[in-house]
């Protein structure tokens, strides 16, 4: 059992959190082939990450696609992971905020029963928690039959000083990534080394960096495409987001093809998005017909395409 005292300063080799990446074989409903974009390693499940800078959409992708995804009852679950400080994925969905509850980086108590230490106590704690019982015990039900686990955030990404809850979010990762067999859609942090910045997200199928039109924008996907390929991601696309013409699109897929990330897919600039928002319900309610929507549908398919390509489907319903 891997033991080390709460905030004590470690270095990490990339070997502590990367295991043998499991092969599994494709259910009975499935017969797996591999695209031109396939990682070398296979599984049933399928994960999926939607990163970028705060504000350019990643979480209104992640909440849609995955909506869409349940609606086309290909994978027995789909979990939608809310790895993001703003915990936003669960009102993306349309779940009201009683219904979600903390996430898993501030229940103390689970810490404690897991790692063997409280945050903060200053205490020897395990650095390999058990986890497998937790995507099951502590998922909400959201709309379209998805699943959400409100997983919080790692503190001080990549500092190298570890306590009990960044172990049991860290091994809930790999979990989540590396071991589970069905769709997991993961909202990973705005910030680009808190999105990145672990070892596990080695184990995802596909990396989507959402871009809006803009500089700032442009240069956080370049790096983040930039370290995604250092991590060994071997899938990093970029998706564009509130295009309002082809000239944007232009601006924008050189420089993010050059850093390693092509563009997979674009959604228009909506106002229905806009108006969604300001009531606090989801565009996919809203406006179910909206062109935004109907490209992230199309998004979808491309995936299921690319990475999930052999099995059999029904278009989602919109409505």
């Amino acid at each position: 059992m891997i033991k080390i005292k709460e905030n004590q300063k470690i270095n990490f080799s990339p070997r502590t959190f990367l295991r043998t990446m499991a092969s599994f074989f494709a259910s009975n409903t499935c017969t797996f082939s591999r695209s031109n974009y396939m990682a070398e390693s296979s599984q049933d499940g399928l994960k999926i990450g939607f990163a970028g800078k705060g504000g350019v959409g990643k979480t209104l992708l992640a909440s849609t696609i995955a909506r869409l995804a349940a609606r086309k009852e290909i994978f027995e679950n789909v979990l939608a992971i809310d790895n993001d400080p703003s915990l936003n994925l669960g009102m993306s969905l349309g779940l009201e905020d009683d219904e979600i509850g903390p996430p898993i980086s501030e229940m103390s108590d689970l810490i404690k029963e897991r790692t063997g230490a409280t945050p903060g106590s200053g205490l020897a704690f395990k650095l390999n928690p058990y986890v497998e019982d937790i995507p099951d015990e502590y998922t909400v039900n959201a709309p379209d039959g998805v699943r959400l686990l409100v997983l919080g955030t790692i503190q001080d990404p990549g500092s190298g000083c570890l306590c009990s809850a960044n172990a049991l979010v860290r091994e809930l990762l790999y979990h989540l990534i590396v071991q589970r067999n069905e769709l997991v859609i993961l909202d990973f942090e705005a910030g680009v080394e808190s999105s990145l910045g672990r070892a596990t997200s080695k184990g995802l199928d596909v990396l989507f960096i959402i871009v809006e039109p803009g500089q700032k924008s442009i240069k956080v996907g370049q790096h983040m495409a930039e370290l995604a390929t250092k991590l060994g991601i071997k899938n990093v696309f970029s998706i564009l987001n509130k295009m309002m013409d082809e000239e944007q699109q232009t601006i924008l897929e050189e420089p993010l093809e050059r850093a390693g990330a092509p563009v997979f897919g674009t959604v228009p600039y909506s106002r229905a998005i806009l108006e969604a928002d300001l009531k606090g319900i989801p565009v996919l309610d809203s406006s179910p017909e909206d062109a935004a929507v109907k490209s992230m549908n199309a998004i979808l398919e491309k995936i299921l395409k690319e990475f999930y390509p052999s099995c059999e489907r029904k278009p989602a319903p919109l409505v």
